[in-house]
């Protein structure tokens, strides 16, 4: 039974998410009529901040989907109440992030030609099926769901979603591993690490919007489903953590990537301290110690580990996306290479307030979308707690 506040909560929310949106709207408006050289961005460093927000939440909206998978596929009795909330926030996670960069790449009204003009060797022609057959996946998982009398193909439409989303993921990772022209990203590592990363980040968006939405309606989680949760969360930072480790280690051995991690993880200023203030400590570590401390653990601070989760992953992408691009690109190796251009120079770049309202633009359309579809259909997670007793 909804009441007159729960009405105005609402209005309020979608006022607020409308706002956002429309400034990430109107930003990118802006710097369509004047060019991206009201921008941070130049001829070395063109993904910039949008493309940080972009792909947080592309490959979130892939791992948020693992919660769905646990209990649809897999038959885990804690996750199966939680689907539904999953495959929302996959929608809008997915529909947010390629709002951002559809918007940043510029000319957006061409993404007709993408749709209707495939280039077989191209990856990014790739991720135009890919995003749209996600969509269409979760939409049809989210009917077997909801529609009783399709509830016996739940199963096998969350086995289509799992092995869709790994290859979406393994896509994003292959766009960077593919790039040859920085040779930054050139690794095989990188698709199984966006997997591995996928999970954590679907799952600290995850556990943020519910633990939301149940202090919205005066609930509380039970207890034995949120130290399952955390638990897993846990596991799934380690495994990021471990695979960044071995990424790094692996250019290191390569003489040829020296300079590149030597710039990223020690000389290179605002990077070394993202990447090790802002990844791994504030998003790796400290989240692992508030999820297993017996006495900072439980409802709070797994909230606020997922969250640190969350800002973690955005340092680890702007380390990873915008210093891969302003470290210069060895074209002729072991020879000094210099032009009035700035060959062989590192590039500068510090975002501007439409590449803030953009990227945040596209978390306004996901919360947006969240909030009218919590609204519409009943995605709040209802526990049996006999279930999750046996669980």
């Amino acid at each position: 039974m909804r009441t007159p506040a729960d009405t105005r909560n609402f209005w309020l929310l979608l006022a607020l998410g409308g706002v956002v949106t429309a400034m990430g709207l109107g930003a990118a408006h802006y710097m369509e009529l004047h060019g991206h050289i009201v921008t941070g961005m130049n001829n070395q460093v063109v993904w910039g901040l949008p493309h940080v927000f972009a792909i947080f939440m592309i490959v979130a909206a892939s791992g948020v989907l693992n919660v769905a998978s646990i209990g649809s596929v897999f038959g885990q009795p804690v996750y199966k109440p939680r689907a539904p909330l999953s495959g929302l926030l996959c929608l809008a996670l997915l529909a947010g992030g390629l709002m951002v960069l559809m918007l940043d790449l510029g000319r957006p009204e061409r993404i007709i030609v993408a749709a209707t003009h495939y280039n077989v060797t191209s990856v990014f022609a790739w991720n135009v099926v890919l995003y749209s057959g996600m969509a269409a996946i979760v939409a049809v998982y989210l009917w077997t769901m909801f529609e009783r009398r399709f509830n016996r193909y739940s199963k096998a439409a969350g086995l289509a979603a799992l092995v869709w989303r790994f290859v979406l993921t393994t896509g994003t990772g292959s766009i960077f591993g593919f790039l040859v022209a920085r040779q930054a990203y050139q690794s095989a590592l990188l698709a199984p690490l966006f997997i591995v990363l996928s999970f954590g980040w679907g799952l600290a968006v995850f556990l943020v919007v519910q633990s939301t939405m149940y202090r919205w309606n005066g609930l509380h989680l039970d207890a034995a489903v949120q130290r399952r949760m955390a638990q897993l969360l846990g596991v799934f930072i380690a495994a990021s953590l471990y695979l960044v480790a071995v990424y790094h280690l692996t250019n290191l051995y390569h003489a040829r990537q020296s300079a590149f991690e030597a710039y990223i993880l020690k000389d290179g200023g605002i990077y070394p301290l993202l990447f090790w203030g802002g990844y791994v400590l504030l998003g790796s570590v400290l989240p692992l110690v508030l999820l297993f401390h017996p006495r900072l653990g439980g409802e709070r601070g797994t909230l606020a580990a997922s969250a640190l989760v969350v800002l973690g992953a955005g340092a680890w992408l702007f380390v990873f996306i915008i210093g891969g691009q302003a470290f210069p690109l060895e074209i002729f190796p072991g020879q000094v290479v210099s032009s009035a251009f700035g060959d062989g120079a590192v590039a500068a770049y510090t975002p501007s307030l439409p590449e803030w309202l953009l990227g945040l633009g596209g978390v306004g359309a996901a919360f947006l979308l969240t909030t009218v579809g919590v609204r519409l259909l009943d995605f709040m997670p209802q526990d049996d707690v006999a279930a999750v007793g046996k669980a």
